[in-house]
């Protein structure tokens, strides 16, 4: 990536156009259902995934990122995996006449866009969460970088947070430690799905198993984060309550006593 950087003509718009048009290639190997054209298929949607992942780095590396880039990196991937999708699955039933395909083809494209969806209303919800709460605390003056994040909701590290007072319990230590040295520490997410489903099943022959095993896998995953997320929802009123009877505190001993 360091070797794109220097590059200002570069862009992550432009990394986003390169990245679906090696997509669309895969897409146009995947569609004739041959076994030598489904390696290819595979080795370009690698090629198309990693290109895609460098947009959103050379965002942040050269302040390059926009709002339109945003837009645009959402739109052309969510429309990438769906052609691929098609022509991967519509390809196989071509060859063999098999509807399970299409069935296939559906709950494939199905998953993608519903971990794409509940990864970025859960990150609304434990943001809402965490500004309701941070609202009682001390002043925080927001930094915003317009046009920075142009990954996939879930998919990029957060920024490392400041190590807890007193270093925190050993999950947190584990997890902070990770985040500093950009290790995701999602277990299976839409990079490992689109990883499997479109690359690793294509190259195999596995398709149908590849699929079914990357979706189940996706699926577990999701049903575990929701859960979390509901637990958290249900700790929030506690949480909330006990910030603002601090906040309310500190505000007491601010009002000084009339004689």
């Amino acid at each position: 990536m360091r070797l794109v950087a220097p590059y200002r003509w570069i862009t992550p718009n432009v990394l986003t156009l390169v990245a679906s048009i090696f997509g669309f290639g895969a897409a146009a190997c995947f569609a004739t259902g041959e076994r030598w054209a489904l390696v290819a298929g595979g080795i370009l949607f690698h090629i198309s995934f990693v290109v895609d992942c460098m947009d959103g780095k050379i965002a942040r590396l050269n302040g390059t990122g926009t709002m339109f880039g945003q837009w645009l990196d959402f739109v052309l991937d969510r429309v990438r995996v769906f052609f691929i999708a098609l022509a991967l699955f519509g390809g196989q039933y071509v060859q063999t006449g098999n509807v399970a395909y299409l069935w296939l083809m559906a709950v494939a494209v199905f998953l993608d866009l519903f971990r794409y969806l509940n990864s970025a209303q859960m990150t609304k919800v434990r943001a809402s969460m965490r500004d309701q709460i941070a609202a009682y605390r001390l002043p925080v003056v927001p930094q915003a970088e317009p046009g920075a994040n142009m990954g996939e909701p879930g998919d990029e590290m957060p920024a490392p947070a400041p190590a807890p007072a007193g270093g925190g319990s050993l999950k947190n230590r584990i997890g902070a430690t990770l985040r500093r040295n950009r290790i995701r520490t999602h277990l299976f997410s839409g990079i490992e799905y689109e990883m499997f489903v479109f690359i690793i099943g294509p190259i195999t022959g596995l398709i149908f198993g590849v699929t079914i095993a990357a979706g189940a896998a996706l699926l577990a995953f999701e049903m575990f984060l929701i859960y979390k997320l509901l637990r958290t929802c249900q700790q929030f009123p506690g949480k909330l309550a006990a910030a603002r009877a601090a906040h309310d505190e500190q505000e007491t001993d601010r009002v000084p006593s009339s004689v």
